[in-house]
Parts: C-alpha cells; sequence; structure tokens
C-alpha cells in the first residue's frame, strides 16, 4: 500500500545551514517513528514558504545515507496570508503495510500549530 507521511517543520532564520540541518532532523524522525527505508520510498515532495530561499531543504535529506536515488522535489507553498513563516512542510510517500491511522506525522518547532491534533499524539508516542 501506498501511503502519505507528513511532515513540518519551522527556521529562524533564512539561512543555507539552517534549512538543511532543520529539514535533515524533521526526516530523520519521519524515518525513525515510521520505520522508513529509503527502498520503499516512492518520491518525497518539499515546500516552503515564500520566505526560504537561501537553499533547497532537499540538501538535507541528501545528506541522509542511502537516499541517493531517491526522487525528491522541492516547491513553494501557496502564500496565504496571515499563515506561518519560514515555514518548511514534507510529504514522503511511501509504500507500507502500516494502516493509515498508524502513520506517525511529524510536526515540530512552530509547525505543530498547523495540525495541533496529529502533533501531540506523536509527543504522546515518543
Amino acid at each position: 500500500m501506498t501511503r502519505g507521511i507528513r511532515g513540518a517543520t519551522t527556521v529562524a532564520v533564512n539561512a543555507a545551514d539552517v534549512i538543511i540541518n532543520n529539514t535533515k532532523n524533521l526526516i530523520e524522525e519521519m524515518i525513525k517513528k515510521n520505520n522508513v527505508l529509503p527502498e520503499d520510498v516512492s518520491h518525497v515532495f518539499i515546500s516552503v514558504t515564500k520566505d526560504i530561499t537561501a537553499t533547497f531543504p532537499a540538501k538535507g535529506l541528501r545528506e541522509l545515507s542511502g537516499w541517493t536515488y531517491v526522487p525528491v522535489m522541492c516547491m513553494t507553498e501557496i502564500d496565504v496570508p496571515n499563515s506561518l513563516e519560514l515555514c518548511i512542510r514534507v510529504m514522503m510517500v511511501v509504500n507500507t503495510e502500516l494502516e493509515q491511522s498508524n502513520i506517525h506525522h511529524v510536526f515540530q518547532n512552530e509547525a505543530i500549530h498547523l495540525r495541533p491534533d496529529l502533533a501531540k499524539w506523536n509527543k504522546e508516542d515518543k
């Protein structure tokens, strides 16, 4: 079965090293909580808010061992007034036997406000 794993984080500043590190940390937690192997990943979409321009967040994923051949695409999130700033969102599409209700979506930093219901559920699961 193909399932989506959602993740999101924020950065304090639009700086390449911060963007790469926060993205890498987010994806590492998504991998750990869902027992994801790179060969089970169909593709990964990463979107950023318009204020993130210093680098491609996919560089954080590329630092992970075994993730060289996973297709990744970065894009800009739609610019909704009063939405969360400096935000990186990830949609990882994986082949898994997990039921949809057992997928662990990961929200870090200020991104916990995007889906507090899922962020709370996963925080209790740590």
